[in-house]
């Protein structure tokens, strides 16, 4: 019966017979003849059909958590206690400037203490790398904190704070950052992502009307465009570009400066498994040394 609790979950997250066989691998038929066997077992009906979608019925509401429950419960069955029994994948999901920052060590350190540990890095928006933690698709996710209270089957820790910067061309005179934000055309972070809407806030807090100009949702995209002249930017200080020699100016927001906080989130279920708990002992060491670094040049 798990396999048809396993399907009843996915179509409860996709809204259709349909949607829920492509995401699992099952056609259509074989996700409903499923749900019948579930149904018929359990005694009532879980779903409300109409047309193409599939929703919720009371009784599907109620069994909802507990068939989340029971599937957990069913993967800690199989999971091992120790690390030296570990053998099998950990998927992490990451935003990009985590990629190429933060993670390359951690997962280092990993392999050194789990060696039978086969990391699969999922990329992807924070948005979306909730999504994936919530579904159960990715085991745990480094990404940014969302404007919004998360599921409470999930954990979500504070591992970082990274303070946002005005970036300009290297060649640009002035040292204002709000005058510069007025007078530059803005290469603008992607309003739709977490960081995004906390430049919004920023510049909706201190009045600024900015010159329209780009809008990407990639960090290192958006350091390439204000390099190359094509305006000013306001960005977390955070990914690969710090690593260079210098290809922008980068200035203090000073008094005004605002964070973006990067979260470790997991569900509640998982953290306290030995590798889960190992993952977070190796960020300690690679969190100090971007630290340290960052520390040096806010002094220079």
């Amino acid at each position: 019966m798990v396999r048809e609790l396993k399907t009843f979950l996915a179509i409860a997250r996709c809204g259709s017979f349909a949607a829920a066989g492509q995401k699992i691998g099952l056609t259509q038929s074989a996700v409903s003849a499923q749900i019948k066997n579930l149904e018929s077992a359990l005694g009532l009906r879980l779903f409300d059909r109409t047309g193409r979608s599939a929703h919720l019925n009371a009784a599907g509401q109620r069994a909802l958590p507990l068939a989340e429950q029971i599937i957990e419960t069913f993967a800690l069955m199989g999971r091992p206690e120790t690390l030296d029994e570990y053998r099998g994948a950990l998927r992490i999901g990451a935003i990009s400037t985590v990629q190429t920052g933060l993670l390359p060590s951690v997962l280092l350190r990993l392999l050194e203490e789990a060696p039978g540990v086969e990391p699969k890095l999922v990329p992807g928006v924070s948005l979306n790398l909730l999504s994936l933690v919530d579904s159960g698709d990715i085991d745990l996710a480094i990404m940014i904190r969302p404007p919004f209270a998360l599921p409470k089957e999930l954990h979500a820790e504070l591992i970082q704070r990274e303070p946002f910067v005005l970036i300009t061309p290297i060649d640009l005179p002035g040292d204002d950052p709000f005058a510069l934000l007025v007078e530059q055309p803005f290469v603008r972070y992607d309003r739709n992502s977490f960081g995004g809407r906390q430049v919004s806030r920023f510049l909706r807090k201190h009045h600024l009307d900015v010159r329209p100009g780009l809008e990407l949702d990639e960090l290192d995209a958006i350091v390439k465009m204000v390099e190359s002249g094509l305006g000013v930017a306001l960005v977390p200080r955070a990914g690969l570009w710090l690593e260079r020699p210098p290809t922008v100016r980068i200035l203090s927001l000073g008094s005004a400066t605002f964070h973006r906080e990067l979260m470790l989130v997991s569900r509640h279920a998982n953290r306290q498994l030995p590798l889960h708990q190992l993952f977070r002992q190796c960020l300690t060491p690679a969190l100090t040394e971007i630290e340290r670094p960052a520390r040096g040049a806010s002094r220079a």
